[in-house]
């Protein structure tokens, strides 16, 4: 029995840790306000709708999501729309993650869009991390990417692969989880494209814990077309 006892000690307190390090107030919200460069989604603002401009798929040409206020002003029966408050709820897969739209706001961009090959770069607060959290969607089929982080004395290269964000993800996959799921998309004019099975994925980047960590640059290739929504990350404590 003593090893049983053991193993099951050993289970719940990895589950535990795991746990601990979403716990709200313990994560960084990383500011990349000087990235976006689209609006991919529909609000609400004073009254009325304000149709995003540079969407979630066709090249940034095809479809966009709405808020659920938009979506029930836009009368849908059945929304699968973007929670109004931007700030999504911490997960056992991921902290507490913060998106760039807001009703209030009936202009300004919310996402950075990379079409075709292409990077971009952000700082982030010299710390040790646990963990950091892209939010991104593909579209037109998965994304190819390299991550290359920059710590204090040297710099560590991931290839990860983001799948189309129509694709649920693989359960095994413990690099990727949901920031929003299964939602509705809509064309430029506001009218119901599909009703459900789009996603906001979250990508889990693992850095060294060890090291202090400065940079993070994003390497897309040539497939899909990606949006970066947000980046969270979890220092060490």
């Amino acid at each position: 029995m003593k090893p049983k006892i053991s193993l099951l000690i050993i289970f719940y307190t990895l589950m535990m840790f795991r746990v601990c390090g979403q716990q709200p107030g313990h994560e960084i919200q990383i500011n990349i306000d000087t990235l976006l460069n689209a609006r991919p989604v529909t609000t609400l603002t004073h009254g009325k709708l304000v149709t995003w401009s540079k969407g979630i798929d066709g090249d940034g040409q095809g479809d966009g999501y709405l808020t659920m206020a938009a979506a029930l002003f836009n009368k849908e029966k059945d929304p699968h729309a973007l929670p109004d408050h931007s700030t999504i709820e911490a997960t056992p897969e991921h902290p507490s993650i913060t998106l760039h739209y807001k009703n209030s706001a009936g202009t300004g961009y919310q996402a950075r869009f990379v079409s075709g090959e292409g990077s971009f770069g952000l700082n982030v607060p010299p710390k040790k991390y646990m963990g950091i959290y892209l939010s991104l969607t593909s579209a037109e089929g998965g994304s190819q990417l390299q991550i290359e982080l920059t710590y204090n004395d040297g710099v560590m290269l991931k290839n990860c692969w983001l799948p189309d964000y129509y694709n649920d993800i693989i359960a095994r996959d413990t690099s990727l989880s949901y920031v929003v799921h299964n939602l509705g998309k809509w064309d430029n004019k506001n009218n119901m494209a599909e009703p459900n099975h789009h996603n906001i994925d979250v990508l889990h980047i693992y850095p060294d814990p060890r090291r202090i960590l400065l940079h993070i640059k994003v390497k897309k290739g040539t497939a899909g077309y990606l949006l970066f929504w947000a980046a969270t990350g979890v220092p060490v404590k």
